[in-house]
Parts: C-alpha cells; structure tokens; sequence
C-alpha cells in the first residue's frame, strides 16, 4: 500500500486532512503515530476549520520540519517545492478554494459527519493520497 493509499484510508476512518498525511509518515520522523495525530490535529480544515491553507499541505509540511534539521530558510525552500507540486496539480493549496467555496465566511468548529453525501461533495480523500504520495516522491529523492 502507497503513503497516499495509507493517507486516504485514514482520512476515510476518521482523521482530518492533517493528521492523515501526517500520520502516515511517522515512521520516518521517529515519532509515536497517536502523538503525531495529536500534534497536528488543529491543522484540519485549512487550520482550525477556517479553510485557509489546506490540511493536507499541513500535513506535509509538518513532516518536514520534523525530519529535516536545516535552517530555516532550507526548510521553507522544501515545503515549497512541496506545496507548489500540490498547487501544480490542485490549482490551489487554500482549503476554500479546493472545496469551491466562494466566500470566507466563517464556518462552524463543528466538522460535520463522515456520511457518503460528504466525501460525494469533498476532495479531501483524494487530496491527502495525492499529498502523501507527493512528500513520499520528495523524501526519497532528497535524503537528510
């Protein structure tokens, strides 16, 4: 199974865009996958449900932080290349966007329920599996 499947099966169960990606990948930043689903948690929904940067990208790049030790100006280097291979395939990182949301109009912390009427109307499952398999692609061709 590929991280973006593992990603997508989480994300299915019941973790947020956040969690899924960064879960799948806690293995290689060394870290407990219950602590790192509880680290990441607040960056579902484009951060805290505000639908600003997607969760997925969050995700992504909360890994990088976590596995790589350079300095700051490297590691943003690296969440770009990363975030800009999901813009290039999304159109868009902004969580409203990816949804077709058209405003910013506040939303409920509330998530709503996992029926099939909300994965018939959200990306999200198919986003994270493309994040996953995005940072997986990067981390193996960019060793520590």
């Amino acid at each position: 199974m590929t991280k973006g499947e593992k990603a997508e099966e989480l994300f299915r169960s019941g973790y947020n865009c956040s969690q899924s990606v960064a879960v799948v990948f806690s293995d290689e930043m060394n870290l407990d996958s219950e602590l790192v689903a509880r680290l990441t948690i607040g960056f579902g929904g484009g951060m805290g449900r505000m639908r600003e940067v997607c969760g997925a990208v969050s995700g992504m790049t909360f890994v990088l932080s976590a596995i790589y030790k350079d300095d700051r100006a490297e590691i943003y280097e690296r969440v770009q290349t990363v975030a800009n291979k999901f813009k290039e395939e999304n159109g868009s990182i902004v969580c409203r966007e990816l949804l077709g949301l058209s405003d910013n109009t506040p939303e409920s912390p509330t998530p709503e329920p996992r029926t099939n009427a909300y994965y018939s109307k959200r990306p999200c499952p198919e986003l994270v599996h493309l994040a996953a398999d995005i940072l997986d692609d990067y981390l193996k061709n960019n060793k520590e």
